[in-house]
């Protein structure tokens, strides 16, 4: 796979994203808490614009009358059609049953050190009521090296 430096690391903020062409592709690259993931910006519903949607989060309840945001700025909606991935996986959290996009390995390595997946898993989400769809977003590696965002094509 060849590497594609795409940002300066400070080019794109804790929360904020960027759009960029690599090798053909449109992908979407987000930065979320410090950790950089990468998304095929093509929702496999109906070819949207993925990237460009919203960022939000879940609520969940465990009881009536108690609420709790979660996964704040993790979840990545369709601007078509709302439909939901999560931007450290590509796992749809819509239409579980139907929806499918392909997931790629994403990995931050700053300064070549260590690596990072995205160490939250979806236990919060399930313990909502939400099932993972069969599906996943296509996720891209991304890496930061001498302070450049790098994605693996």
């Amino acid at each position: 796979m060849a590497k594609h430096r795409v940002a300066k690391a400070g080019e794109i903020p804790p929360g904020g994203r960027r759009i960029v062409e690599v090798a053909g592709r449109s992908i979407g690259v987000f930065n979320v808490g410090g950790e950089f993931f990468a998304l095929r910006n093509q929702c496999p519903h109906a070819g949207g614009p993925l990237c460009e949607g919203p960022l939000s989060g879940f609520v969940r309840s465990k009881v009536p009358g108690e609420y709790e945001y979660v996964r704040k700025g993790e979840i990545l909606r369709c601007p078509w059609h709302q439909w939901e991935f999560d931007v450290r996986t590509g796992q749809s959290w819509f239409d579980p049953v139907k929806t499918r996009v392909r997931a790629y390995e994403v990995t931050v390595e700053p300064g070549g050190g260590g690596s990072s997946n995205g160490g939250l898993a979806g236990g919060e989400l399930t313990e909502a009521g939400l099932e993972k769809g069969p599906f996943t977003a296509e996720t891209y590696s991304v890496s930061v090296e001498e302070q450049y965002v790098v994605i693996e094509v």
